[in-house]
């Protein structure tokens, strides 16, 4: 992938905004790109509409390699699950994506890649920034702020190249109060970050992805051999809750979500007494009475 990084120091732009710096790409290549890692090349671009679209093209072309980092300044049209926009303002958060390639593990056991990713991030944040990360199942990151569960990021995993997958995160670091895109969101700002350097944080969460990923490779997906499931589970705001899954062909199910299953699946338990496994589809959680 041939580096394409954000405009040169002596570009006043990149300063537009003093409490926003931009990232530093070099700093980031020389801490994070070493032999025998995965991290196999870091690119910064001022601005793209998705890091993830980018990044399937050229794994698509045979242009990116495993290890592959694509971070963006800016996203214009960032995407979440069910095709929902992400948008924040430039150097606001980090938005990135990652090729990987786990050639060693069942096909059938992908689908732990986005939870394990959460696994990673929130435990990179915890870190880094010093906050509590819980993850709502299957892909959104939550931070407290002022007592209130806030959606702070998301995941998006896609096919990539054949035999690779693009995972895309999204962390809201610096957004204040009124610049959040809907009600509800959060920042790592207004959770209380102890930094919101978005380079130190950036390499924390790569990092722990970096580590986590090895160890579910080296089980060969096994979530449970990996201590995936059980840590996933742990940190997991949705378990225990009581929910509304919203499914394809405008079906839903309401239940306590009990577990996460083998397969990565939420698994309630319906009024019926019937546990339900939930492989895809939109979870609201429910207040209680």
């Amino acid at each position: 992938m041939t580096p394409r990084d954000a405009a040169e120091p002596n570009d006043s732009s990149r300063w537009s905004d003093l409490e926003r710096p931009p990232l530093n790409a070099t700093a980031l290549r020389k801490g994070l790109v070493r032999e025998g890692g995965l991290w196999s090349e870091v690119t910064v671009v001022p601005s793209t509409g998705s890091t993830n679209s980018d990044l399937v093209a050229l794994a698509n072309a045979g242009k990116a390699a495993e290890g592959a980092v694509l971070v963006a300044e800016e996203q214009t049209s960032g995407r979440g699950r069910l095709d929902r926009q992400w948008t924040a303002p430039a150097r606001s958060g980090l938005f990135f994506s990652v090729l990987l390639t786990p050639t060693e593990v069942p096909v059938e056991r992908w689908g732990w890649v986005p939870l394990l990713t959460g696994v990673a991030v929130a435990a990179g944040l915890s870190r880094a920034a010093g906050v509590d990360t819980a993850l709502k199942w299957p892909n959104d990151l939550l931070l407290n702020v002022g007592g209130e569960e806030r959606k702070s990021g998301g995941i998006l995993a896609e096919r990539a190249g054949g035999d690779g997958v693009v995972v895309g995160v999204g962390i809201n670091v610096t957004l204040r109060e009124d610049e959040l895109p809907v009600p509800g969101a959060g920042s790592l700002a207004l959770a209380g970050a102890v930094t919101t350097d978005r380079d130190p944080l950036l390499r924390a969460v790569l990092r722990s992805l970096e580590e986590w990923y090895r160890r579910w490779r080296a089980a060969e997906g096994d979530p449970g051999a990996s201590g995936l499931q059980e840590t996933y589970a742990a940190g997991c705001a949705t378990l225990g809750r009581r929910v509304r899954a919203e499914l394809p062909g405008d079906r839903s199910i309401i239940g306590e979500a009990v577990a996460i299953d083998g397969d990565g699946r939420l698994v309630l338990a319906t009024g019926e007494g019937v546990q339900e496994p939930v492989g895809a589809g939109d979870i609201v959680h429910l207040r209680t009475a």
